[in-house]
């Protein structure tokens, strides 16, 4: 039990949340949010050693199947009970499947045909042994798969497997978590990383895996297997209906970014419409002075000193610090004890109003409305809230240089490669195959960002982080063709489930884009947009419903519908086909 303790701690420690908005931090803010991971693993780091979670050797284990389950001690088990770090982990002992590495290896290559252990976990508490009794499986997407565990135990897994009798799955995306086939992520360690060979990892599971304590064969496609992702697993699950129809009998794309796109702008317009009005204007006439003042020579300088950022060398890395704190918005939930209140915490601060007396080093012009900060230098009272709210949430955690800490022009910071450097495994999906580099909007176009965040800023970590490899190169930019080719805005399917949120940032890539075709809701190929929700709002579920908001009272509700419609039809000799 101690030591599994450890390895859980330990593997945690780099599977970490960037101050606010997760993995999706790596995907939004480019080579600024490897620096917010930097500082965030080191303050769990420095944490977790204060409360004696590591071992003395400090290594990393990764890996370490077992012959099989963990016997675990039921009075140890219950006194865990309230351990929020462990307790799911517990409850769901880790499971083991082996892989191929290279699923498209040729029957005459002369290289070994190496393997790696997937991890997944199981829920039978539900489950009803029977012909129609599915397998719902979530797919763990671009991160750990125990940060999934939680829906398993009261989110869409149980709550669809509780309707179904259903056995519930969670499967974790090869490279991530604990199922890393290789040594280092180097570029040529990183080569089989992508859309095809995860894809065939999660056919080859289906098609292959013995749960442990069930007797019967629920291998596909002898048996109904529904697959659910959410955000990038969302999209996953939308190509696994369409790539392995024999196999998927339905699917459920919740925040399905299946549009894949070199830049990604109007990530920011979502949120610059449907934030708070007034802090959407604060933000974004802050923004455009804070360009202007960085055009003029006499106040560039004093204008990065009021942020904390003064030996901040290059204006790019200044600007994009500033677009940090609205990664929060997509870490909003319904839920309480899972959302976050971040990005409303922020607006709070934007939109206070100056208080006298409480800065000595600032004056307040009551006639202009201006606080002079500099002989050069004066600005509105959001802007000076603003500055404020970088100094104290992220300055405050660089110990040394703010450029060591927020600087992005030096190489040899994004060319680490250990197995703790997890940062690079998104990343490299990202400048391969899926893109979505945020950049400022069109000239002329209303923004909350920077005219600075250009394309060429944004993607410069793909070089940077991953040169040239012997077997690899990563292209100039990433190649989101192979995504798109699956379907993109248009991809359906009999029983393919498309659900987006009304204000997910990330709308703009989903099927329920404004650029996508409006389509019909049926039950064969549900088409739902959730009012005023963010990301895969529907993945997340309370033990007691009745707890739950209206909308996502309804949004399950209509989904054990046609999930359970689905199920009436299926007979354990079909084969299924994409119509």
């Amino acid at each position: 039990m101690a030591k599994l303790r450890v390895l859980v701690a330990l593997l945690s420690l780099y599977s970490v949340p960037v101050i606010c908005g997760g993995i999706d931090q790596i995907r939004l803010l480019g080579p600024q949010a490897v620096n917010l991971w930097r500082l965030e693993a080191s303050r769990k780091v420095v944490s977790a050693r204060a409360s004696n979670a590591l071992d003395s050797r400090g290594a990393l284990l990764i890996q370490q199947p077992t012959d099989g389950d963990y016997s675990l001690d039921l009075d140890e088990l219950e006194a865990d009970d309230d351990d929020t770090d462990y307790g799911l982990e517990f409850k769901y002992p880790e499971h083991w499947f082996t892989q191929p590495l290279d699923h498209f290896l040729p029957e005459d290559a002369s290289e070994p045909r190496h393997t790696f252990q997937q991890r997944y976990w199981i829920s039978t508490r539900n489950y009803r042994p029977g012909p129609r009794a599915p397998v719902i499986v979530l797919d763990g997407g671009e991160t750990s798969g125990v940060d999934r565990l939680p829906f398993l135990d009261t989110g869409i897994v149980d709550i669809l497997t509780k309707a179904t009798g259903g056995v519930g799955v969670i499967l974790e995306h090869r490279y991530y978590g604990a199922s890393i086939p290789v040594q280092n992520f180097t570029t040529d360690a990183l080569r089989w990383l992508n859309n095809a060979q995860s894809a065939a990892d999660s056919a080859n599971f289906m098609a292959n895996v013995e749960f442990p304590g069930i007797q019967e064969n629920l291998t596909a496609p002898s048996h109904p297997w529904i697959y659910y992702g959410g955000s990038y697993a969302g999209a996953r699950a939308a190509h696994m209906r369409v790539l392995y129809p024999d196999l998927v009998y339905g699917a459920i794309a919740s925040s399905g970014v299946t549009h894949a796109s070199i830049e990604n702008w109007e990530y920011m317009e979502i949120i610059r419409r449907a934030a708070d009005p007034t802090c959407s204007r604060h933000l974004q006439h802050s923004i455009e002075l804070i360009d202007a003042l960085l055009d003029i020579s006499i106040t560039r300088k004093p204008l990065k000193a009021l942020f904390g950022l003064a030996g901040l060398e290059h204006d790019e890395d200044f600007v994009s610090l500033l677009e940090s704190p609205l990664g929060a918005w997509q870490a909003k939930v319904w839920d309480p004890e899972v959302g976050s209140t971040r990005f409303d915490e922020f607006c709070d601060a934007l939109n206070k109003p100056f208080e006298h007396g409480g800065d000595a080093e600032v004056s307040f012009d009551d006639e202009t409305g201006l606080l002079k900060v500099d002989e050069n230098l004066s600005v509105p009272v959001p802007v000076y809230n603003y500055a404020k709210w970088i100094r104290e949430n992220y300055v405050s955690q660089c110990s040394g240089s703010v450029e060591d800490c927020f600087g992005t022009f030096d190489d040899a910071k994004f060319q680490e490669t250990t197995l703790d450097q997890t940062w690079r495994l998104w990343l490299f999906q990202v400048c391969t195959e899926w893109g979505y580099f945020s950049t400022a909007p069109p000239a002329g176009h209303p923004r909350i960002v920077s005219r600075r965040l250009t394309l060429e800023y944004e993607s410069k970590i793909c070089k940077q982080a991953f040169p040239p490899g012997e077997h690899f190169v990563v292209p100039h930019l990433p190649n989101v063709t192979v995504v798109n080719a699956l379907g993109d805005y248009d991809i359906e399917a009999d029983r393919l489930a498309i659900i987006d949120g009304e204000v997910d940032p990330w709308r703009p890539v989903t099927p329920h884009s404004e650029y996508a075709r409006d389509r019909e809701d049926t039950l064969l190929r549900p088409f739902k947009l959730i009012p005023n929700a963010v990301h895969h709002y529907d993945e997340y579920g309370r033990r007691n419903s009745s707890e739950e908001p209206l909308e996502i009272q309804k949004i399950h509700r209509e989904m054990i519908n046609f999930v359970v419609s689905w199920l009436w039809s299926w007979k354990p000799s079909n084969v299924s086909s994409i119509p």
